[in-house]
């Protein structure tokens, strides 16, 4: 026959049943929950989960004994709080679990009536999802009594927080810029890098448009959410549109909108981008990739702030701040006849370069810390997701790769190693396996040719200044620590070679 076991908290009104708080003679409250439930249900053991005084709950178990022979079993808790979740899951979890450990076959019914809401919650919790046990519930009129707790948690809820939590682990991956992006959210000690922040701060005060230019990768989404927040147009519309993924021959209508009836296919009235900006701000991102048609149209707009549905004659004005975009060399494009200098000139009042993460010293290492709390919090709600932390070769890997694909291409390979560590510390291994090999494009070398000739010295002066600055870098000026990472025998030689080079400690 198997044991049959009441798990309950010693609650307050518990105390103030058996007269041991200076209040309790002030007004008679009865048995209290768990002398309730005794007296109405039959148990073989009384297990006593308290966080009160040794000596105030043996002297409960002693009132107790009076009414009932039941074994009682005091279980002392650490709580820095009755109502934290944290140490209320740790208490009742880790008792349930030696206890099932131990006896496999135990009848367990959990009382949710004594103890703080949070200790029920935690309760019915654990009960309908690890231990499947049964519940009681204590009343001053009926006494003790099972209930059915009428909903399966594992069922009806786990399924739906994973979904959630898979939607939230693929917009992470998208690396989208929030919504409420502002200047704070961009995460730098570089001083060349502070300065760009500092002019963008200027750009928002300011209602002219903006081009923003920069690697794939480098935040130009994020610095331009955060200029639109910043700015007198901040509430009102923020509008992406890539301009690279619209169709040639349907830019003037994703831009300016058209009338029913204006091609074939156009079956109702749509709103083009211009129009949803309106009062707003347009992001016009991959601004390089507008064909030149495109590009006379779009300056016309921005000069005369009118705009023409397609198939409609009328004209309608629209209040839109414009930040462009580009990962394009426009001044090459420009040269090459592929980009108008009129629209360039006419977007580019407020321009920003943003540097690649190769060339922002002293930053990577603050983006992978950021990154990883950003990613274990986001993660948190996945079932059975742990934390995760990079190991120190993990970490020396990432600080020594050059990131063509910056701040997104890290972001994805922390994300994805986060993903595939069988346990909560990354090794080196999670992160190589989790990088994206990129092919050499045939066999051409960043090495210059030799031609007639060159200055092989002045190369090697070269590549040897990149690497000791890039070293003293990420060890923080540490000269010792940089000739380790360099690998040279000696802190002289370190010395020496930086006197020759010019180099300044």
């Amino acid at each position: 026959m198997n044991t049959n076991i009441l798990l309950s908290w010693l609650g307050i009104t518990d105390l103030k049943a058996a007269s041991l708080l200076p209040d309790s003679s002030q007004t008679p409250i009865g048995d209290g929950p768990i002398l309730g439930a005794l007296k109405n249900l039959s148990f073989d053991e009384l297990h006593l989960l308290h966080d009160q005084d040794p000596q105030q709950v043996h002297a409960y178990m002693d009132w107790l004994s009076q009414y009932s022979g039941i074994k009682i079993f005091p279980i002392p808790c650490s709580l820095r709080s009755p109502i934290d979740f944290g140490d209320i899951h740790q208490a009742v979890d880790g008792y349930l679990q030696k206890l099932t450990r131990e006896q496999p076959d135990l009848d367990i019914s959990i009382h949710l009536s004594p103890g703080t809401p949070s200790m029920t919650a935690v309760s019915i919790l654990l009960g309908k999802t690890k231990y499947n046990t049964r519940f009681v519930q204590s009343t001053k009129e009926k006494g003790g009594e099972f209930v059915a707790i009428p909903f399966d948690i594992s069922a009806e809820f786990v399924p739906q927080i994973v979904k959630r939590a898979d939607q939230k682990l693929s917009a992470l991956a998208l690396d989208q810029a929030p919504t409420s992006a502002a200047f704070s959210d961009i995460i730098t000690q570089n001083p060349d890098f502070q300065r760009v922040i500092r002019k963008a701060e200027k750009i928002a005060l300011r209602d002219v448009p903006a081009l923003i230019m920069g690697e794939s990768g480098t935040g130009k989404e994020l610095f331009a959410k955060a200029i639109h927040n910043a700015s007198q147009r901040q509430g009102k519309p923020f509008v992406t549109v890539n301009c690279g993924a619209i169709p040639k021959d349907l830019i003037d209508s994703e831009l300016f909108g058209h009338i029913k009836g204006a091609f074939t296919g156009a079956v109702s009235n749509k709103i083009g981008y211009f129009e949803a900006a309106d009062s707003g701000t347009l992001f016009l991102d991959e601004f390089g990739e507008l064909p030149e048609d495109a590009q006379v149209r779009l300056l016309r707009v921005l000069q005369s702030g009118e705009i023409s549905k397609v198939g409609d004659s009328k004209m309608h004005i629209v209040d839109v701040r414009v930040i462009a975009a580009t990962n394009r060399d426009l001044a090459q494009h420009i040269a090459d006849g592929r980009f108008r200098e009129d629209l360039f000139y006419r977007v580019a009042i407020g321009v920003l370069t943003l540097p690649p993460l190769r060339e922002r010293s002293g930053d990577l290492a603050l983006l992978v810390d950021h990154l990883m709390t950003s990613i274990n919090r986001e993660a948190s709600n996945q079932p059975g997701y742990v934390d995760k932390k990079l190991s120190v070769k993990a970490k020396n890997i990432i600080l020594s790769h050059t990131w063509p694909g910056n701040i997104r291409e890290l972001h994805g390979t922390l994300l994805r190693a986060s993903i595939w560590a069988e346990s909560d510390t990354i090794s080196e291994f999670d992160i190589k396996e989790a990088m994206i090999s990129r092919p050499v494009n045939g066999n051409k070398s960043d090495l210059p040719e030799i031609g007639s000739g060159l200055d092989i010295q002045g190369l090697l002066d070269n590549i040897k200044r990149q690497y000791i600055t890039k070293a003293l870098a990420q060890v923080a000026g540490n000269k010792k620590k940089a000739t380790a990472l360099l690998g040279l025998p000696n802190y002289q030689t370190l010395s020496n070679w930086m006197d020759k080079l010019g180099l300044e400690e």
